[in-house]
Formats: C-alpha cells, structure tokens, sequence
C-alpha cells in the first residue's frame, strides 16, 4: 500500500492508524499547494481530487477520504482491534464519532489556515471549534479513548485536529479530559513513529 500525505495534515489520520494495524505501505510526500509528489509528477493524475490522504491499494484500486481509508485500515488488521465488527452496533458508533470529527471538527478548522479571511471570522470559527471540543471533553468523562478505554481509528482522527488546534491558537487548557486524552494518545508508540516520520516529533 502506498500512504499519500503531507506532513501534519488529516493524512496524520490514516498514518497513526497503519501504524497501529501494523501493515506494511510506503509513504508518499505530497505538496499540496503544487499539487506535485516528490519527483515532480503530477499527484491529479493520482487522486484527481487533489487532497490527501489518499491510500493506493495493492489491487492498483485507490481509496480517499480518510474517514472511510480508516476503516479500511481497520478492518485489514482485525486482530488489533482498531474498530468493531462491521453491522455491530458499536460499529455504527464509531462511525458516528468519525462523522462528527470529520464534519463538525475538520470542516470547521479549514477556514483557520486561510491566510485571506479576517481575525473576526476565524474567531466565528473558534468559538464554533470550542463548543465541539467542550462536548468531547464532556464524553471522555471516565474514558480513556472515545470509544471506551481501546484504542480505536477516530482516536487517530481526533488526535490529529488536536494537534490543528495547538497550531492555530485554540485554547482547550480548560479541557481537562480532552487535555489528558490528547497526552494519552502522543504517548502512544505508534502515534510517536507517525509524528517522527514526518517530522513533527524528533527522534529520540
């Protein structure tokens, strides 16, 4: 499999999530404003869409949207537990959980990394950011992961707007299960070799 991403981007989803399943793939660096990979090849010709993450599947297939490549993951490494069984009621869950990050978390911090739109409605879209975030944090209440205390994909998914969240500014301090719940996940083994492998954690 090949891992399409750009450093610390939703991609950094879809790659804490191989590394838990533990499947082999290959990363490929993507400049997203270029539109270019690293041998200077066109990545529309790709993934037309022009995003990442996009994951190149061994039958020559090639998945994108990263809430669906996910479950994928998950599903082909059954034994690590990543996600409940498919048609399971728990299953439905954790897609609800991936829904929300991706729909009311993701979209939401899109319009904080552009350069072109005034402080006003970047903080619009903070205070929208915080009122999602007090409900995570109101969730994990007596849980160490969103899903129980397992580890499972929107984990990866939620971690990563985390991580958006200490680069624009936003301020969860005041969170203190989410608080705990972000340093439970970066303590993580796997989440650790993501972050240093596309160099956002120094190797130690």
């Amino acid at each position: 499999m090949k891992l399409y991403y750009s450093p610390g981007a939703c991609s950094l989803s879809p790659h804490i999530a191989l590394k838990e399943a533990g499947l082999p793939f290959d990363l490929v660096r993507v400049d997203l404003k270029a539109k270019k990979l690293e041998d200077g090849s066109d990545y529309t010709q790709i993934n037309p869409k022009g995003q990442v993450p996009a994951l190149g599947l061994d039958s020559g297939d090639l998945l994108t949207e990263g809430a669906v490549i996910v479950q994928m993951i998950a599903d082909s490494a059954p034994q690590k537990n990543l996600a409940p069984a498919a048609g399971s009621t728990e299953r439905y869950k954790l897609q609800e959980w991936l829904n929300f990050v991706a729909s009311e978390l993701h979209k939401n911090f899109s319009p904080l990394f552009q350069p072109i739109l005034s402080d006003d409605t970047k903080a619009f879209f903070k205070d929208r950011l915080m009122g999602k975030f007090k409900y995570i944090d109101q969730a994990l209440k007596g849980r160490d992961y969103v899903m129980g205390n397992h580890f499972t994909v929107p984990d990866a998914y939620l971690f990563t707007m985390l991580a958006w969240a200490d680069r624009t500014g936003l301020d969860i301090s005041g969170l203190p299960n989410l608080v705990a719940y972000k340093a439970r996940v970066a303590a993580r083994p796997k989440v650790q070799e993501a972050l240093t492998a596309e160099g956002l954690l120094k190797a130690s």
